[in-house]
């Protein structure tokens, strides 16, 4: 196996048998071999920790902009198919793994993992040491790097850590405008089911309006399956456009990139719509923006929160929820007016991952409560919003 313990005093001499190879801005080398696309691609290299679900990772929109280093190491054994997907065009720059694709182990795929990167034209690299990998990123931050998948073995090292060094980084990025719809569009798809597949709303009982920074399908299918009928309407609707369909609530979704960039014409339609008294729930980046709307204030983390095992504490109830997280970009609760409250923390690093308005149907988690892929202990706000929804309509 090439690893990064074989990697020769000059950098840009590659290995005999290294076909792709990871460089960061600052000269480093990780040499393995190139999967799926050929050629190469930039962006923040981050990790995500979680044991499954990769087909919706590297669909999730939110990782637009990054290239994901999966800690465990065997990425690519139960192969793809057409359901476990978050979108229909991955936004991930590219992947870096540990051990070779092997061939799929589960009778729900219909394609291996490398034919559906080439698909997608998605460029990934195996047989690095992705734990000294993570451990670099876990001590020294996210760091921007280049792929390149290279069958004949030739690399322009110098080059492509130049393309790297030019890259300008997520801080101050707006993403969310590259992964949202570009037109209005209904939802009535619900969650999927063993030997059903996925499901369809056909008798809703209210309304909801979901604004796309970067919405992932499960998310939609949650909202669809409380008894919502969703209307998904692109990130630069106006709170106008948005109350013009007449909704009884308004879901902010997740989103990439920094929310202080996505703030610039998203807030001034969040603050619109908190004034119009009606209930409001947002996630991850919708958690982010539905800060700043309210005078908070957002900041770049080092390393970020990926994966599908985050414990959250509830600190109203007590309770501890392991969550699925994705996310680069964190509210800062000190910032946040005395009206709003913290109700939720992280167990690991203390930060912020929700918050709610005292006396109104507006909150938000920055976590993933759909489960996709993740554990289901948070389904429950799903149920809390339309209990929100049900409450304004009986007042």
């Amino acid at each position: 196996m090439v690893s990064v313990s074989s990697l020769p005093r000059d950098p840009a001499a590659a290995p005999a048998a290294a076909t792709g190879a990871l460089v960061l801005a600052d000269g480093t080398v990780f040499w393995g071999r190139g999967i799926g696309a050929t050629g190469s691609t930039v962006g923040e290299v981050c990790f995500n920790t979680s044991m499954t679900g990769y087909q919706e990772i590297l669909t999730d929109p939110s990782y637009a902009g990054q290239i994901i280093t999966f800690t465990f190491p065997h990425i690519g054994n139960v192969g793809t198919n057409l359901e476990d997907i978050e979108t229909l065009t991955p936004a991930a720059r590219g992947l870096v793994i540990r051990a070779d694709i092997t061939s799929p182990s589960n009778w729900r795929a219909t394609a291996g993992l490398n034919d559906w990167l080439k698909s997608h034209h998605l460029v990934g690299l195996a047989g690095v040491d992705t734990r000294q990998l993570t451990r670099r990123i876990r001590d020294g931050g996210a760091p921007t790097g280049v792929i390149c998948h290279a069958p004949d073995g030739q690399f322009d090292i110098a080059a492509l850590q130049r393309q790297a060094a030019a890259w300008p980084g997520l801080e101050g990025m707006d993403l969310a405008l590259d992964v949202s719809c570009r037109q209005t569009y209904g939802w009535d798809e619900t969650l999927w089911t063993l030997g059903k597949g996925y499901g369809r709303q056909t008798a809703p009982r209210h309304h909801v309006v979901a604004i796309d920074y970067g919405a992932k399908r499960n998310i939609l299918r949650c909202l669809a399956a409380t008894g919502a009928r969703v209307t998904v309407v692109p990130a630069t609707a106006t709170a106008a456009e948005v109350l013009g369909h007449r909704p009884d609530g308004v879901f902010l979704s997740n989103g990439p990139g920094d929310p202080a960039a996505t703030g610039v014409y998203a807030v001034p339609t969040i603050q619109a719509l908190m004034a119009a008294g009606i209930p409001i729930f947002g996630i991850c980046l919708g958690h982010q923006m539905l800060a700043l709307a309210l005078g908070g204030r957002t900041e770049k983390m080092a390393r970020g929160h990926r994966g599908a095992n985050h414990p959250v504490k509830d600190l109203a109830t007590g309770r501890v929820e392991i969550t699925s997280q994705n996310h680069g970009f964190c509210v800062v609760p000190e910032s946040l007016p005395d009206a709003v409250e913290v109700t939720h923390v992280s167990l690991f690093d203390g930060s912020n991952e929700g918050l709610r308005v005292t006396g109104r149907p507006i909150f938000s988690v920055q976590y993933h409560p759909e489960a996709s892929p993740g554990p289901q202990d948070s389904h429950y706000l799903f149920e809390r919003f339309v209990g929100l929804i049900e409450q304004r309509a009986t007042a």
